[in-house]
């Protein structure tokens, strides 16, 4: 078995009368990079701290390839971590904050040397190697202990929010940096967000957590097209998926507060909806679609965000360019395989197929939208 795989086996952590990681288990193969998401106080930087020995278990297991490590202390567990705060030593120069760990381990100084200048060009502190922390902003600080954790090269690195205090620009060129690096040098990463931008771009993998529990793992794919629960629906995706209360109608379930149209059979009566705002087409008033009333936009450049309401209910749709409208009046519309039918449990209904509603021959004119009806 690889040194570099891991595997969490029924692993809680509690104080007290609190339970902040309730009984989670996966593996982690080597080479992976896998992303632990969740809301803050769900329990993902407790699993990361457990894994790194930060934190002693309550119950359960925890192993790096063959090796049980639940109850080693951290230094004994071959891996690197990049911490949220930056955990720098202040009276030491930026250099020698990053090849602290080098030194420790006796690595040759040439090889030192080598190392951190590359290190330094990837996170772009070249200029500053001779500075303490105290002479950086809050964003170079962080990339100091982004760049001590790689230049040791473990096959194993924890990052929990590693990018958090970074600026826009350098967030993203970063994500592809650790994601390039992490594939160079077949490292297996387990990196905590609540960036789920960062989730999608940057993981093979992601885990979704609720409340200390697993709620989600697959690809993120897997967890933007087939939502495990209406949790997972409303946490992945910029905007949020669109999730609508369904009650009993005539001929079948319908969006409460809207009873013309009926939206899916009606043993989905008491669940919700759930539709992504660019799966949804938005037309002039037509018998064929879910009536519903422009209420404003966010016209972002390359698309518009139109929130409408339906029902009472406030809804947002994705169009691309810029929206032509002179009738707040409208017709909303999408394809079957776009819907999603969550129960009164909140889990997802594979029993059940939505009912769909013909693009109307007339579409408000907005630019071409790629997949969608074009008159």
């Amino acid at each position: 078995m690889s040194q570099s795989r891991i595997r969490l086996e029924r692993v809680a952590k509690c104080w007290g009368a609190t339970t902040a990681v309730d009984d989670i288990s996966f593996d982690v193969t080597p080479g992976q990079f896998v992303i632990l998401l969740g809301p803050s106080g769900c329990g993902k930087s407790t699993t990361l701290r457990m894994i790194a020995g930060l934190e002693e278990a309550s119950s359960g297991r925890i192993t790096i390839g063959e090796r049980d490590v639940t109850r080693l202390p951290p230094g004994d567990r071959g891996l690197s971590m990049v911490f949220q705060s930056y955990a720098l030593f202040p009276h030491l120069s930026v250099a020698d904050n990053i090849v602290f760990g080098l030194r420790s381990r006796k690595v040759p100084k040439a090889e030192q040397r080598e190392r951190l200048e590359k290190v330094a060009e990837l996170v772009d502190l070249t200029d500053y190697l001779n500075r303490k922390p105290a002479q950086l902003s809050g964003g170079q600080r962080q990339r100091v202990a982004l760049a001590r954790s790689i230049i040791s090269e473990h096959p194993i690195c924890l990052m929990d929010e590693p990018l958090s205090n970074l600026d826009a620009r350098l967030r993203s060129d970063m994500r592809r940096e650790i994601k390039a690096l992490q594939s160079r040098l077949n490292m297996t990463v387990i990196y905590v967000t609540h960036d789920q931008v960062e989730a999608m771009s940057m993981g093979d993998r992601v885990i979704l957590m609720e409340h200390g529990r697993i709620v989600q793992d697959g690809t993120p794919d897997e967890l933007y097209n087939r939502p495990a629960s209406a949790f997972a629906a409303s946490f992945i995706g910029s905007p949020a998926m669109n999730l609508l209360p369904l009650i009993a109608g005539e001929h079948g379930a319908i969006i409460a507060g809207e009873p013309s149209v009926s939206v899916a059979p009606l043993e989905a009566t008491g669940g919700q909806l759930g539709i992504r705002p660019e799966d949804i087409e938005l037309h002039p008033v037509s018998a064929n679609g879910v009536p519903a009333t422009v209420v404003s936009e966010e016209y972002l450049g390359a698309d518009t965000i139109v929130h409408v309401t339906v029902g009472g209910h406030a809804l947002r749709v994705r169009i691309n360019g810029k929206l032509t409208l002179t009738n707040p009046l409208c017709s909303l519309a999408w394809a079957p395989e776009h819907a999603h039918l969550f129960g009164i449990d909140g889990l997802r209904r594979h029993d059940l197929t939505p009912n769909a509603f013909p693009t109307s021959p007339q579409t408000i004119p907005r630019p071409p939208r790629v997949g969608s009806f074009q008159h």
